[in-house]
């Protein structure tokens, strides 16, 4: 029979090798003979976490925690635990002190996460500032720095952040953000470009299609807004009030006075 040590090592194994269902029976096993011991504690937390377990993931790094309350890679994956059920205050504090244990950049952005999770702006904006500062180009920071700036009213400075965190490899969220900024600054096509590539990049992306059809009407190019507006509509019918609003009421739009005959369209 395996000793803990052994257990530890073949279910860190089966983590990294991404097979949770031996990870955790390891996890499990180990538990039974030795109810105690943190690293098994924790190891199973994170792999409850993976799975969406979150009640029991917490109830494991809790008792973890509670064996090794300095131990910060816990402390970090309690944050992520707390985090995720909307308990910021208690991931702050997780944070905070994996921060004071071992001071390291993972921890500084999932403190920046965190803060702009809870609705914290100034704090977040602060957090994001500093770690661009540590790591200039910081993708995530850019890109968070520029979605705070369109939030704020400024859509240059938005548009010039969010651009440059599409330089690399970029999620729809950030090119969708993007087109956001370009279409308050009434830069109709550039809009339109990064809602293409957010549904391109994300293709049950309803808000994006919208929009990229309400870029194309402002572009004057009717037939491509409605196919966009018909991709919209498709993914969420609800969305047909936006639609319509769009199509009477924007510069370049067509009048439609049977709803139904528009449903219809959007609906080929």
């Amino acid at each position: 029979m395996d000793d803990t040590q052994t257990l530890v090592r073949r279910a860190t194994a089966a983590v990294n090798s991404g097979k949770p269902d031996e990870a955790q029976r390891l996890c499990e096993q180990g538990l039974a003979r030795d109810p105690g011991d943190a690293v098994l504690h924790h190891l199973l937390a994170a792999v409850l976490f993976s799975r969406g377990a979150v009640a029991p993931a917490h109830a494991h790094i809790d008792v973890s925690l509670a064996k090794r309350p300095n131990n910060a890679p816990a402390r970090l994956l309690a944050a992520r635990i707390a985090r995720s059920e909307g308990q910021f205050d208690a991931a702050l504090a997780h944070l905070d002190a994996a921060i004071g244990n071992s001071p390291q950049r993972e921890m500084f952005i999932e403190k920046a996460r965190t803060l702009d999770m809870a609705g914290l702006r100034d704090q977040a904006r602060g957090a994001w500032q500093a770690i661009l500062k540590v790591i200039p180009g910081h993708q995530e920071a850019t890109a968070q720095l520029g979605r705070l700036a369109w939030e704020d009213g400024d859509p240059i400075t938005a548009a010039s952040l969010l651009a440059q965190a599409t330089e690399a490899d970029a999620p729809a969220s950030v090119w969708f953000n993007l087109g956001l900024a370009r279409q308050d600054l009434r830069d109709h096509d550039g809009a339109a470009n990064a809602y293409r590539k957010a549904f391109a990049l994300k293709p049950d992306h309803a808000e994006a299609a919208l929009n990229l059809g309400i870029a194309l009407q402002e572009s004057g190019d009717l037939d491509a807004a409605m196919d966009a507006f018909g991709q919209a509509y498709r993914l969420r019918p609800q969305l047909f009030g936006s639609i319509a609003m769009a199509l009477t009421s924007a510069s370049h739009g067509r009048l439609w006075l049977d709803e139904d005959a528009l449903r219809r369209a959007l609906a080929r």
